[in-house]
C-alpha cells in the first residue's frame, strides 16, 4: 500500500497519522510538504492530519485549503484515491470543497480535549467496514472548531445517501444531527473530527481506532 501524509505549517498530528498508517500497512508513508505541487504516483491513501495549520488564521483550515498541494489532493480524490482528513484535516477538506459543510466554533465556546463515544452510522464504507452498524466506539477529540454545520438540504442529502459515517453518542460540540464524520459522494473521502490514530495500540488505553485503518488496508489490498 502506498500512502502519504500532508504536512502543513502548524500540523501536529502528522507523525501520529504516519505511525498509524505504517503500523497497519507495514510501509512508511511519504511525508508531503504543503508547498509541493505533485504527489507520488499510484498513491492508494492520503492522510490530511490534525493540528493548527497556519495557526488557524482566518478560519480553521482556510489557508491550508489553498496550499498548492491541495490541488493535487483534489485531483487524486477525483481519480478514486482514498483521502482521510482528521480534525484539522476535516476542516481543510470542507474548506477546499472536497466535503460539504463547515466546522464552526464549539457550541460551548471552549476547547474540548477528551474521549467521546461515537456511533457507527454507516459500516459499509471502506473506512468503517471493520465496525458494525450501530456499534458504539470511543475516540479522543481535541478541537475548538468541531461544530459541524450544513444547511438542512445538505444534511438531508448526507443522511439519505448514507454519507454520515459516525455520530457523537454524546454531542460534545453542538454538531448538527450529532455528526462526527462524513463521506463524499463517491465514498473515497472521509472527514472526521475525532482522532482514530490516537487509539491504535494497547499503550493508548484502547484500540478502537485500529480497525478503521485495518479496514482501509484490507479494502485497498482487495482491489489491487
Amino acid at each position: 500500500m502506498k500512502s502519504a501524509v500532508i504536512v502543513f505549517p502548524g500540523s501536529n498530528c502528522d507523525r501520529d497519522l504516519a505511525v498509524a498508517f505504517e503500523a497497519v500497512s507495514g510501509t512508511k508513508p511519504a511525508m508531503i510538504w504543503h508547498r509541493d505541487t505533485e504527489l507520488p504516483d499510484d498513491l492508494d491513501l492520503i492522510g490530511v492530519p490534525g493540528g493548527f495549520s497556519y495557526g488557524d488564521y482566518l478560519r480553521s483550515g482556510a489557508m491550508a485549503a489553498r496550499s498548492p498541494v491541495m490541488q493535487a489532493v483534489a485531483k487524486a480524490a477525483e481519480r478514486g484515491t482514498y483521502v482521510l482528513g482528521i480534525c484539522n484535516g476535516f476542516q481543510v477538506l470542507t474548506e477546499s470543497g472536497l466535503l460539504p459543510g463547515a466546522l464552526l466554533r464549539n457550541a460551548s465556546g471552549h476547547f474540548i480535549c477528551r474521549d467521546v463515544g461515537l456511533t457507527v452510522d454507516n459500516a459499509q464504507s471502506a473506512f468503517t467496514s471493520k465496525y458494525d452498524a450501530g456499534e458504539t466506539i470511543s475516540f479522543p477529540v481535541a478541537h475548538h472548531d468541531g461544530n459541524y454545520f450544513a444547511d438542512a438540504d445538505t444534511l438531508d442529502r448526507l443522511e439519505g445517501e448514507g454519507r454520515v459515517a459516525l455520530r457523537y453518542a454524546e454531542n460534545c460540540n453542538g454538531s448538527a444531527r450529532d455528526i462526527a464524520g462524513i463521506l463524499n459522494e463517491a465514498g473515497n473521502v472521509l472527514g472526521m473530527m475525532p482522532h482514530p490514530e490516537r487509539v491504535i495500540e494497547p499503550a493508548h488505553g484502547k484500540t478502537d481506532g485500529r480497525r478503521l485503518f485495518e479496514g482501509l488496508v484490507e479494502g485497498l489490498l482487495a482491489r489491487a
